[in-house]
């Protein structure tokens, strides 16, 4: 009995604050970071997603997809209308579901309850979390890359190649290494602050890094003689190779949005209001992400003219002016890598830590907040051995693509639920409620038809899958594959719709209706037998229009 009280103890000293009351299963569905975030916390205008997205997009990974494009043998105004067209969708994707956490300010982890059940949402949350802490590791691999370059700059000793000690693999050695820690060490505090104060990260990173990418082209192409003999050099594949290499540039973009596509609403969620997050992020996206993949594209073609051979990733190429180059070039490198790793840092925060810091706070919120979820995220990270996806290009795109199937079935589902079958309404209380009459409850807490929708998704695209990595397949399969992401999104969308329409599903609007407006701040998840009064009643013919309304409005939140 001493022992188990101990651990009780421990297990009470351990978990986060919640509030009084509250059942085992209300424990299990709520806590701060998972509830509607209140007016307070609301601070991000539209120029707050603008810099976001900014930031975001002057990383190294956005300049290695554009780069990868021309070493595939594309020239570099194909890839470059790859990226344009490739954002522009993925920004419509984007502002699509991140309207979802603009309107009722919630959000992944709990909007995916309303399509995938109360429980039965856990598993695209973790899912989405294992995504996130993988590509911490890969993220932060390439930031110690940026501190090995400064380093290197420094003391050009520090090299690779004349150092002993390679981990038993040919990914990485002792320097290299060695400066991934170091970044990953230097990123944790970072990881401290909560969401709604990080913006000021963006804000600097987003003045910074962009003038060290335009300086970075400015010497590439000087060194290269010019921009001339970079735009005049022509692709090296042509007819259908070039077609499927196109869409492939396409698909690559997408997929790098692959994670925000479903999570979007994790930062969406602390705009002011919808529109803030809509026009700031649809124009945004594109135009900055086409901007740096220019910078990238030039930079990789340049790598052609200056070398002899393309160089696929910006890092290579600034350690080759280190190479080269005397104690001027040596501190021009220390600045762009410095630049880099900055970006790096905001787009981990971004795109990984806080997701995957926001998806484990749904998984254990009696003890997982976002900050404790983002140091589980930068743990992970560190000991899956990031470098071993980083050692090409077709091992790099190949990861993007395999990342974008899962992801995008969840999303083509939480799409179809809430714009398709609910047409815009959440009734938000339900939503952190675990009673078994509850609307999002369905089957022992596991919506059937979302699975079989999700599934579907996959299901499409698994065998071209297992062509992309080495297995032989039909030729069918490899050219659905080719459109993963649409793909798996149509069907999942597609399947979840046509199941709700045979077998209709409650608490859903005969017209458009979102009622985020009316709910108070404070919300209060009910007794597990408490009763919603007028709710039960419509519970099977769904909401009717206004009394529906009138009934959120009355709730206790």
């Amino acid at each position: 009995m001493a022992l188990r009280q101990r651990f009780r103890n421990l297990a009470d000293k351990l978990a986060v604050e919640a509030e009084p009351g509250l059942t085992t299963t209300q424990l299990m569905l709520v806590n701060y970071d998972l509830k509607p975030v209140e007016k307070e916390r609301r601070q991000w205008g539209p120029w707050n997603f603008v810099a976001f997205w900014i930031a975001d997009s002057f990383n190294i990974n956005t300049w290695m997809i554009s780069s990868s494009m021309i070493i595939a043998g594309l020239s570099w105004w194909q890839a470059w209308i790859c990226v344009w067209l490739g954002y522009s969708i993925a920004a419509c994707f984007i502002v699509t579901t991140g309207r979802i956490g603009a309107t009722y300010h919630i959000g992944f982890p709990v909007i995916g309850r309303a399509s995938f059940g109360i429980w039965g949402s856990l598993w695209p949350v973790f899912n989405r979390a294992a995504m996130a802490c993988i590509w911490y590791g890969v993220q932060s691999y390439i930031g110690g890359t940026c501190v090995y370059l400064m380093i290197r700059s420094i003391w050009k000793s520090w090299d690779a190649a004349k150092m002993p000690g390679n981990f038993g693999t040919s990914a990485t050695n002792t320097p290299e290494y060695v400066s991934f820690v170091i970044f990953w060490v230097c990123s944790l505090p970072a990881l401290w602050f909560p969401v709604h104060k990080v913006r000021h990260l963006f804000t600097v990173k987003a003045y910074f890094v962009p003038v060290a990418g335009i300086a970075f082209l400015i010497w590439a192409c000087v060194r290269a003689g010019g921009v001339g003999p970079i735009i005049r050099q022509p692709a090296t594949i042509h007819g259908s190779e070039l077609g499927w290499q196109f869409v492939n540039g396409v698909m690559s973009s997408i997929a790098n949005f692959a994670t925000l596509v479903v999570n979007d609403s994790d930062f969406t969620r602390f705009a002011r209001k919808p529109k803030d997050a809509l026009w700031s992020q649809l124009f945004t996206i594109p135009l900055g992400f086409a901007i740096t993949s220019f910078i990238g594209i030039i930079v990789s073609s340049s790598s052609t003219i200056i070398y002899d051979q393309p160089i696929w990733s910006p890092l290579d190429l600034l350690g080759r002016f280190i190479d080269d180059g005397g104690s001027g070039q040596r501190f021009g490198v220390f600045i762009i890598s410095l630049a880099f790793a900055l970006a790096q840092l905001g787009t981990n925060i971004a795109a990984n830590s806080v997701s995957a810091g926001t998806d484990m706070t749904a998984l254990l919120p009696r003890y997982i907040n976002i900050r404790r979820g983002s140091y589980i995220c930068a743990i992970v990270g560190l000991a899956m051995c990031p470098y071993n996806l980083l050692s090409s290009s077709n091992q790099f795109t190949t990861y993007l693509s395999a990342y974008s199937v899962f992801l995008s079935s969840i999303a083509g589902v939480i799409v179809s639920d809430y714009y398709l079958v609910r047409k815009g309404y959440l009734d938000v209380k339900e939503l952190y409620d675990g009673r078994s009459t509850g609307p999002y409850f369905y089957t022992w807490g596991i919506h059937w038809r979302a699975y079989a929708a999700y599934i579907s998704g996959i299901v499409i695209n698994v065998v071209g899958f297992a062509g992309a990595v080495g297995t032989k397949v039909p030729m069918g399969a490899t050219y659905i594959y080719r459109l993963n992401f649409f793909c798996g999104f149509i069907v999942s969308l597609g399947v979840y719709w046509i199941l709700c329409k045979i077998s209709p599903i409650p608490a859903t609007s005969d017209r458009w209706m979102e009622v985020g407006g009316d709910l108070d701040d404070d919300v209060q998840p009910t007794d597990d037998s408490g009763s919603q009064g007028s709710y039960d009643e419509e519970r099977n013919t769904g909401v009717k229009g206004q009394d529906k309304k009138s009934t959120v409005r009355e709730m206790n939140f």
